[in-house]
């Protein structure tokens, strides 16, 4: 199986890849970075973008994919509506494309978050601008999953990108285990987050499209993953 990540230097895009890396059922995985990362190794392949718009300078790269972890995204604080659903909607939705462009069977996982408004009535911009990039996406002729997650704990080296996010993350570090007995259905992990998306890749476009937090969770139990097809 190949695999793209758009966001691997991110805090999600890093459980992707990390999982990506680890599995043996994957053969490649080809990184969309801005400025490469510090990481060698001879399964990832890092192809260096600037416009998340336009892909047709690296069209000819998508070629035999089977799966698009889409990681990427910002904090919505301090950004007026305009940008962040450029960079939330009309990135990802390019990227959709120029991929199903190539690879008509290809499996996009996309990750918005708990919160996310799919009815557009949310008062919470980055709510409605997250829900309407599902909703299109949903609408794509591909097989296309949207996770939620809620919290998300950074683990095995991953590092939030936002200041105020990495200083809570490292107050919250330590009653990481409370949190995940008092709020189950809201807390997962970096590495839960990447085995999950390894394991919708295998449902063939089947199961629910839309995953929250305990969905995430019992996809990444290795018992509960789904069996690969049969080979011909």
């Amino acid at each position: 199986m190949r695999v793209i990540i758009f966001g691997a230097s991110g805090m999600v895009g890093h459980g992707a890849l990390r999982a990506c890396l680890a599995d043996d059922t994957v053969t490649e995985v080809l990184a969309i970075v801005r400025s490469p990362l510090p990481l060698d190794d001879p399964k990832l392949r890092q192809i260096v973008h600037t416009d998340f718009t336009d892909y047709t300078a690296v069209q000819d790269r998508f070629q035999d994919l089977d799966a698009c972890f889409y990681c990427l995204g910002v904090s919505a604080a301090g950004r007026k509506e305009a940008e962040y659903t450029r960079i939330t909607y009309d990135y990802a939705l390019a990227a959709a494309r120029a991929l199903h462009t190539a690879n008509p069977a290809l499996v996009f996982v996309y990750v918005s978050g708990e919160g996310t408004d799919s009815t557009g009535r949310s008062r919470q911009m980055w709510a409605r601008v997250k829900g309407r990039t599902e909703n299109d996406l949903l609408a794509m002729p591909i097989p296309a999953y949207m996770f939620r997650p809620g919290y998300i704990q950074p683990v095995g080296g991953a590092t939030s990108k936002t200041p105020l996010y990495r200083a809570l993350y490292r107050l919250t570090a330590g009653l990481y285990p409370l949190l995940k007995r008092a709020f189950p259905r809201y807390v997962t992990t970096t590495d839960a987050v990447g085995a999950a998306m390894l394991a919708v890749t295998r449902l063939n476009g089947g199961g629910p499209t839309l995953l929250r937090t305990p969905d995430i969770n019992h996809l990444a139990t290795p018992s509960k993953q789904p069996s690969p097809p049969p080979q011909p």
